[in-house]
């Protein structure tokens, strides 16, 4: 057989993805004189050409690149490399000289939506051969499916059609309404009540735009959720293991229908688990992480303590090389017209690879090669392949016991002890739902029982001339696994990662001086961020420095008794618990207030300063920008820390003739009534909020520490340590004890 592709003009879709980055590599490699064309659609304002440009930078093309040279590899591109922009179910008019079409563009995800499935895979099927019929080529078409097109199913499954009577055309209709119900049904007042409920029980305290936000975030969580289900459910009622080998397949029937069925040439190529390349471009090349790689990694990490694979069960996995030269032989080997062929690239049948074999090459190699962490060296795991059910038990036990134990840490007192409960807590919950959702995603892989024929496929490997076996062969004979495994596959994945690099202690870094500008802010709040004492604590204060010693367990008895009241009302709303406090202010003498800041409350109130928080309102001053300080609390009360701030920005209460009424004389300035009068304290005095600064203590302060570019969480409580946690924002303990640099408490987690 003569692999040349000569002259042809080939159209190739799916070029930015894995495979297509391949193929076009060896097309513009190794058969010079071809002309191809690239379907690309427009990302955001980047067009398809710029997007092709950037491609070719890519690691992939770099051993062409540094072959040819800069200038010659541009020249060709512009000669050799056509591009056409849009999507595949809306290409206006393709060449009409097309020799050969290389269709592989499809969904990356196995579980997507059940309509976005069908109208990637199979309404970009019917869209690619709508658009070739109309253009007149009448070229061989080379369609890439996966091998997982044949279902779930047991024992040796040839190469050929899939045996299945689905009417895809009703499928892919119903497919497309289904969205439409489940919106439908997703707006219904029964489930917005229950999408209320949840986002007010968790973001109550910053305000009800969050809580809207968080529930109609939910409302598409639950699309999407109940669109990745149906899909999944439509498959394994049709006998496939998820929606995307379903599309997959019937993709395949668009294409023997509506290309075969008409009289033109087709080719049907199905590899197996895509991975790294064996040796071209060069050995351990991957573009991201694949199918197992996931899976790999979590394992290396420690994350996995057990899976529930079939030991002796084939994990059939191929290298990304073997797979483009078996496509481009095909795409030099068409079949007669109105026929199609099919080819399985797939290494099961002829050098299987047990899931007991992968698991001790992947255990081997991290025991060798542990992942760092803090703690020392990651110790991997010893599986002892316990089944799915077994395993489904211990599951549903181990997420019991961690909700328990949630539930208890974040009702507790907010400090660092908890705050490392909470991280181990969250750790668990993050590696059972790795080890759920990696359970369903590959149970299908790790537990099937199917084996691809490679008859047709093997027999065009022994076609190729001998001298170009070695570099265009995909013979998956001479696959070493171990070498294969561990001398070039895993040690690519593992490079992709930043688990290897020196990445040091987090704790130990220290924060970067501030930058000298006039246009930033930063912005502190009081209460348990620059002050260690709560507005109830600060009433006490004035209360019982206004009498006598022999009274103060009465006061304080008073306020325990009302204290579930305003625990209550905190965990509401924070402005409903700074009002339902300030009733108590009632009758107390503005006069008699301003004498005891300035005495004996005064003191105690400079004496719960944290010196670390003055300290870096200090740097920021020396940095030339505005330090507010600014509370939900009274401005009477604010007079011992107002000299450290150039500005600060507090509640009054409402007084008649020197008296508090225990009333405000306007809403409380938290949450996101703090957002608004950030944005406006920004316009009004030309800020930069990008470049400004937040710090904050309570899951209240988020909406506002949002808006800027620099947020800290200092000293957080639950919810909002597990909020900057998640949005890698910086964490900060700042404590009595004055330490050598406030920077340093600064754990940078971004």
């Amino acid at each position: 057989m003569n692999p040349d592709l000569g002259k042809a003009h080939i159209l190739l879709t799916g070029a930015t993805g894995f495979v297509g980055q391949a193929v076009l590599e060896r097309l513009l490699t190794d058969h010079p004189e071809t002309t191809i064309s690239v379907i690309v659609r427009a990302k955001g304002s980047t067009p398809a050409q710029a997007r092709v440009d950037k491609l070719i930078r890519k690691a992939v093309f770099r051993p062409w690149r540094e072959r040819v040279g800069d200038e010659e590899a541009a020249r060709i591109l512009a000669e050799r490399v056509r591009v056409i922009e849009g999507d595949l179910d809306s290409v206006e008019q393709l060449p009409g000289d097309l020799d050969i079409v290389l269709h592989g563009a499809s969904t990356v995800s196995f579980d997507p939506p059940i309509d976005k499935a069908f109208d990637t895979n199979v309404g970009g099927a019917t869209g690619l051969y709508g658009a070739l019929a109309a253009s007149g080529s009448d070229p061989h078409v080379v369609h890439i499916s996966t091998a997982y097109v044949n279902g779930a199913r047991k024992g040796l499954v040839t190469e050929n059609a899939v045996d299945h009577q689905v009417d895809w055309r009703l499928e892919h209709s119903i497919a497309q309404q289904a969205r439409e119900r489940v919106e439908f049904d997703s707006r219904q007042p029964e489930t917005l009540r229950r999408f209320i409920h949840s986002a007010r029980q968790q973001h109550g305290k910053v305000g009800p735009r969050a809580v809207a936000e968080a529930a109609e975030t939910l409302r598409r969580e639950f699309v999407d959720a109940e669109l990745v289900d149906h899909g999944r459910s439509r498959a394994e009622s049709l006998g496939w293991t998820d929606v995307y080998t379903l599309t997959k397949a019937l993709a395949e029937r668009v294409a023997e229908e509506q290309w075969a069925g008409a009289g033109h040439r087709l080719s049907v190529v199905r590899p197996s688990i895509i991975e790294s390349a064996v040796s071209h471009p060069y050995p351990g090349w991957i573009d991201g992480f694949k199918v197992a790689d996931p899976l790999i990694l979590a394992y290396g990490r420690g994350q996995l303590p057990e899976f529930p694979g079939v030991p002796d069960s084939v994990l059939d996995v191929v290298p990304v090389d073997h797979v483009v030269n078996a496509i481009l032989a095909v795409a030099a080997s068409p079949e007669e017209p109105g026929r199609a062929q099919y080819f399985h690239v797939a290494s099961g049948a002829r050098n299987p690879l047990p899931f007991h074999r992968m698991y001790e090459n992947v255990k081997e190699f991290f025991t060798a090669n542990p992942i760092p962490a803090e703690g020392g060296p990651v110790e991997v795991p010893s599986w002892r392949f316990p089944g799915g059910r077994k395993l489904e038990r211990e599951l549903g036990q181990r997420v019991r016991r961690s909700r328990a134990a949630e539930r208890v840490v974040t009702h507790l007192p907010a400090t660092p002890l908890t705050r490392k409960w909470l991280d181990q807590i969250e750790t668990g919950k993050h590696e059972l739902e790795l080890l759920r959702s990696y359970s369903d995603l590959y149970r299908a892989y790790v537990q099937t029982e199917i084996i691809f024929d490679v008859s047709r496929t093997h027999a065009l490997h022994e076609s190729l001339p001998d001298d170009l076996r070695d570099d265009r062969g995909f013979d998956v004979d001479t696959i070493d696994w171990e070498h294969y495994l561990q001398g070039v596959h895993f040690p690519s994945i593992t490079s992709l990662t930043r688990a290897f690099a020196d990445r040091g202690s987090a704790s130990a870094r220290t924060a970067k001086p501030l930058p000298q500008r006039s246009d930033v802010v930063a912005v502190f709040d009081l209460e348990g961020t620059v002050l260690e004492a709560n507005l109830i604590e600060q009433y006490l204060m004035l209360r019982l420095a206004d009498r006598a010693a022999v009274l103060w367990p009465r006061e304080a008895a008073r306020l325990l008794a009302t204290f579930p009241k305003y625990v209550a009302a905190e965990r509401r709303d924070r402005g409903e618990f700074i009002r339902t406090l300030l009733r108590l202010y009632k009758g107390m003498k503005v006069a008699d207030i301003r004498r005891l800041v300035e005495g004996r409350v005064g003191r105690q109130l400079q004496a719960r300063l944290l010196p670390d928080a003055l300290a870096r309102v200090a740097e920021h001053r020396k940095a030339g920008h505005r330090t507010v300080l600014v509370t939900g609390g009274i401005d009477l009360l604010t007079a011992p820390v107002a000299e450290y701030f150039d500005e600060v920005v507090a509640g009054r209460m409402h007084e008649r003739d020197g008296v508090l009424t225990g009333y405000l004389d306007r809403p409380p300035l938290v949450d996101e009534s703090r957002a608004a009068w950030l944005r406006h304290y920004a316009d009004e005095h030309g800020v930069d909020l990008a470049r400004s600064y937040g710090y904050g203590d309570s899951l209240a302060d988020r909406s506002w520490l949002q808006l800027v570019g620099n947020p800290t969480a200092v000293n957080p409580d639950a919810a909002l340590y597990r909020f900057a946690r998640g949005k890698r924002w910086d964490v900060a303990e700042w404590t009595k004890s004055r330490s050598d640099s406030a920077p340093n408490h600064i754990d940078n987690l971004r």
